[in-house]
Order: structure tokens, then sequence, then C-alpha cells
């Protein structure tokens, strides 16, 4: 196994995931299907969002159980990240260890992966405007960070708030309210990458936007 320092750019990781949405957004207006991408819940998205990063060249493992946990005996105890990267499709080192394998030479150390919290917020959802949608983005997002935050193995951590809206005024007003609660909390984040796609109207929602929220390490 090789541990080499990797450069993350968040900005390329924004762009598959928006694109593997963007791709499941054609397939649903091809179909004429009746639910559209708003109406799906978050693990019905991930599927989505690991195959835009695995068609952009990027490995996927998931939900993988956070480094500091793995001094629990128990393979079943400890909390688990919904998506971990590794670049040029490579195994997460730890991947082959699970199966009791000797761990291939261009394996990703943990250490060096890009672990991603996923967290889905629509706007309107089935039943109407959602009455938890200001609630939903904000604490569960937060809590995400804290966790990455909080594990001092993960150097490369980020929030994916994949985010349904009505228009992209609304996007980007409550994407930067979100940034500022974050802020306030002491939660220190680089600039987030956000992209944006339209999408069928069917609930009220006409824009989905994927933004990135990576996590700020090294002195304050």
């Amino acid at each position: 196994m090789t541990t080499t320092a990797i450069d993350w750019r968040w900005d390329d990781l924004a762009d598959a995931l928006a694109a593997g949405l963007r791709a499941a957004a054609a397939d649903v207006e091809l179909e004429q299907a009746v639910r559209g991408l708003d109406a799906r819940s978050e693990l019905e998205l991930h599927p989505v969002l690991r195959g835009g990063l695995q068609a952009a060249g990027y490995g996927v493992a998931a939900e993988v159980r956070f480094p500091r946990d793995r001094v629990l005996r128990r393979r079943s105890e400890g909390v688990r990240c919904d998506m971990v990267v590794t670049p040029g499709g490579r195994p997460l080192a730890d991947a082959a260890d699970q199966l009791g394998l000797f761990a291939p030479a261009d394996a990703v150390a943990l250490v060096d992966a890009a672990w991603l919290e996923v967290k889905v917020v629509a706007q309107h959802n089935e039943r109407g405007p959602n009455r938890a949608y200001a609630s939903a983005l904000q604490r569960p997002v937060w809590k995400d960070i804290a966790k990455l935050a909080a594990d001092p193995h993960i150097l490369h951590g980020a929030a994916v708030l994949v985010l349904f809206t009505a228009d992209a005024d609304v996007a980007e007003h409550d994407l930067g309210v979100w940034s500022s609660g974050a802020s306030l909390r002491g939660l220190r984040l680089m600039p987030r990458e956000q992209r944006s796609l339209a999408i069928g109207d069917r609930l009220g929602n006409r824009l989905c936007t994927v933004a990135v929220f990576p996590l700020e390490r090294g002195p304050a």
C-alpha cells in the first residue's frame, strides 16, 4: 500500500456529482416518470451520486466506518460515512483488509481519501410545501460537518448537500444562510463548490443544486 499526499479538487468532485444527477434527471424525462428526482429519498439518490463519481473515474466505497471507530472490535460497531472517494478508481486500503486479503499496492490510505456525508433536502415534497425544509437544511448538515471535523484521521472531508428548490434565488439564499450558520457554530469550511441543473416541475421544485462544503483543516 502506498500513502501519498493527494491534492483533492473539490470542483472536479462537484462536477462529477452534478453529472450523475443530470444523467438521472434526463432518464426521468425520457421515461416520462411520474416521480422525479426530488421525490426520491436520500438513500435512493446515493447510487446516482456514486454513479456520477465512478463515471468520472473515481473509486467509491459506501458506508465505510469512520477511522476513529476502528478501535472497536466488532466491524458492525461505529459510525459510518456515506461515501469515501479515491482517485483513479483505486481501492480503499481497508476494503481488501475486510475480506482478509492483502491490500493491493495502489490502495489509498484512509487519511488520503475524500470522506463525503450526503444530505438531500427538498423545498416541496409529495405532500406540498415541505414544512421541515428549514430545519432539515440546517442542523443535520451542520452535524455531518462536525462529525467529520471530530475525526483527526479525516484530512479531506466534505458535506454534500443536494437541494431541490423552486428556483436559483431560493437555493443561493438558503445555502448562504447555511454557510453563515456553520461559521457561527465554529465549523471551519473552505469555499463551497456549487452546481445546478434544471429538473421537470412535478412537485414545485424546478432546480436541483449540489453544493460541496469541504472541511477546512490546518491552523485557524
